[in-house]
C-alpha cells in the first residue's frame, strides 16, 4: 500500500543581494487540501531581518508531525480499546544539537502528551501502552532516525 503526499514549497527572492547572503528565507508551504502557510528558518539560525519569526521553521515542522502522528495513532488506538478522549494536548520539544556524524540536526524529539478521559480511565500500564503502541506504528516516528522520547503528562 503506497500513499503520495505533496507539498508545494515557493521561495521567491526579494532582493539584489542574494550572492551576499542577504535576502528573506520566508516561503510559503502550500498543501493538496488548499491550505497555505508562511514558512521561514528559525531565526536561531538566521537572524532577523532574513528569517520570519512568524513563519513556520522546518525544525518545528518536523517536531509537530511527530507530535501530531503520534496523537493519531493513540487516538485510534485509545478508541479501539474502548476509551474515551475529552482532550489531547502535547508540548512536544525538539532538541537540535550535534548528531554522532557532527552534523546539527533533530537529535531528540520529546512528546509531552496529556490526555484527559471521558468515563472509564486508563492504569498507568495502560495509558503507557498505548503511547508505546502509538510510537511504534507512527508513520512519521518510523520515518526519522531521530530519538523520539515519549513522556506522557497527567494519570
Amino acid at each position: 500500500m503506497a500513499h503520495l503526499h505533496t507539498a508545494r514549497i515557493l521561495w521567491e527572492s526579494n532582493t539584489d543581494e542574494f550572492t551576499k547572503n542577504q535576502y528573506s528565507r520566508a516561503h510559503h508551504w502550500s498543501f493538496d487540501g488548499g491550505q497555505t502557510v508562511l514558512a521561514s528558518s528559525s531565526p536561531s539560525v538566521v537572524r532577523v531581518p532574513f528569517s520570519d519569526p512568524a513563519g513556520i521553521d522546518p525544525e518545528e515542522a518536523l517536531v509537530a508531525s511527530i507530535s501530531s502522528c503520534h496523537m493519531l495513532t493513540f487516538l485510534y488506538h485509545a478508541a479501539k480499546a474502548g476509551f474515551t478522549i475529552q482532550r489531547y494536548e502535547d508540548n512536544a520539544e525538539g532538541l537540535m544539537a550535534k548528531n554522532a556524524e557532527g552534523r546539527l540536526a533533530i537529535t531528540r524529539c520529546t512528546l509531552k502528551p496529556n490526555v484527559q478521559f471521558i468515563g472509564k480511565q486508563p492504569t498507568r500500564p495502560e495509558l503507557d501502552h498505548l503511547h508505546h503502541l502509538a510510537h511504534e506504528e507512527c508513520f512519521i516516528a518510523n520515518s526519522v532516525k531521530t530519538e523520539i522520547i515519549c513522556e506522557p503528562q497527567g494519570v
